[in-house]
């Protein structure tokens, strides 16, 4: 009974030294890596961002390409006289000549300059769609992260607890030797004790997979060092929805890729127009005969394409832009709506989950600490039996683990929310 008295003793010390705090850290990390260094190195060496910025840049060589004159042709030409053989006539016919030119095709005035601003409109669209994917990448990293951080936490306090409970499976067999206690009582805590060694083996299989994925992102080797997350922090939100939202609005790059389709489609339908209109061509030819008794011939040729199949080329052409025009401007309004009311669910999960970690760390978490202190105090003097002692035991472990999973999942909210507007909260 006396050692079953110390054992609850050193527990109950341990709840009042502040173990189940959730205010700090049970075993803090040596080294955390800094979020910031690791989102830059993702940056520079995840594959998949590179593959997109490398995308943009080809983009971005395309609209002096389309913007240029179409290359000239050079000509020679051969004209005989009399007999197929070359040369033939040349000395004795001014038919007979060897000519040299070129010829240049000419859009109408305006197309090549709406061609260009096309090509830049589709190299802005993919530098949204790049900045999406980067977007996408970091948010992908910082969920990660967060899972990671919590795992390293969960592990933490399940190590802690394991000891803990090691405590009062002595305690119960104080009990059961000096006979106030139960076998069952002992069988119970052992019980207990292994399936917290099974969760803490579950718990770092999980903190694997998260290794895994985190240096996939980073472009890491899968043999290289294992992350150190910083400790898990709760970051601060002091936008309101409606700030979010013109966030949103204004550095989001799907509604920003979306509304370069739309600005993009108004100079198709220009260039459409356009093409109503004729393209020319130049030609230039020298033409030279015997010079000893013939002069040089001197052709310039003016020609126009007409397009005279309007009915079936250039009207469903225009057609065709206008549709795709009111196309882009639905998939704009549609994708805004849709920004719109993601960001209300992010907002809503950051605003509740801000609220139910006051909800831990103020009252369940105390109150749980509070009832399993009173529950040793009430199984020491036999007032309580050990079920409903363990009961409380397992209350405060699940408590702790549900106050940091909530940490962690408002972690990654925000990191949504930052991918949705643009923003840095952190």
């Amino acid at each position: 009974m006396k050692l079953a008295a110390v054992s609850i003793s050193l527990i109950v010390l341990s709840l009042m030294a502040g173990r189940y705090s959730p205010a700090q850290e049970i075993s803090p990390p040596k080294e955390p890596q800094s979020l910031a260094s690791l989102l830059a190195e993702t940056e520079r060496g995840n594959p998949q961002i590179q593959a997109a910025r490398q995308a943009w840049e080809a983009a971005k060589l395309t609209p002096t390409q389309v913007s240029t004159l179409p290359d000239p042709q050079i000509m020679v030409q051969h004209f005989s006289v009399g007999s197929p053989r070359p040369f033939a006539g040349y000395t004795n016919s001014d038919f007979a000549y060897i000519g040299l030119g070129f010829s240049q095709d000419i859009p109408y005035p305006g197309k090549l300059r709406l061609r260009g601003e096309i090509a830049k409109k589709d190299a802005e669209l993919v530098q949204q769609q790049y900045e999406a994917v980067r977007k996408a990448v970091l948010r992908d990293f910082k969920e990660k992260y967060y899972r990671l951080a919590f795992l390293a936490k969960k592990d933490a306090i399940l190590e802690n607890d394991r000891t803990l409970l090691g405590q009062v499976e002595q305690a119960a067999e104080a009990r059961y030797r000096t006979g106030s206690g139960s076998q069952q009582e002992v069988l119970q805590a052992q019980l207990e004790q292994t399936r917290l060694l099974a969760e803490i083996t579950r718990n770092q299989l999980d903190a694997s997979i998260a290794q895994a994925g985190l240096k996939q992102l980073l472009g890491r080797s899968q043999s290289s060092a294992d992350l150190d997350p910083a400790p898990l922090a709760q970051t601060p939100l002091p936008y309101t929805y409606s700030q979010l939202l013109d966030a949103a609005k204004s550095n989001n790059p799907r509604i920003a890729g979306i509304q370069k389709t739309v600005e993009r489609q108004n100079l198709q339908i220009d260039l459409a127009r356009k093409d109503f209109y004729p393209d020319f061509n130049v030609q230039y030819m020298w033409q030279r005969t015997d010079p000893s008794q013939f002069r040089a011939y001197y052709m310039l040729t003016f020609g126009m394409r007409i397009p005279i199949y309007r009915s079936r080329k250039q009207k469903p052409e225009l057609a065709q832009a206008e549709v795709e025009k009111t196309r882009a401007q639905s998939e704009y309004e549609t994708e805004s709506q849709e920004v719109a009311a993601k960001l209300q669910q992010q907002f809503a999960a950051a605003e509740k989950s801000a609220e139910l970690l006051k909800i831990y760390g103020d009252g369940l978490i105390p109150q749980a600490r509070a009832e399993l202190q009173a529950g040793m105090a009430a199984y020491q003097s036999n007032r309580q039996d050990f079920q409903a002692l363990l009961s409380s035991f397992l209350d405060v472990l699940k408590l702790e683990q549900e106050y940091w999973q909530t940490m962690a999942d408002r972690e990654a909210t925000l990191a949504q929310i930052e991918e949705t507007t643009g923003l840095s909260l952190r």
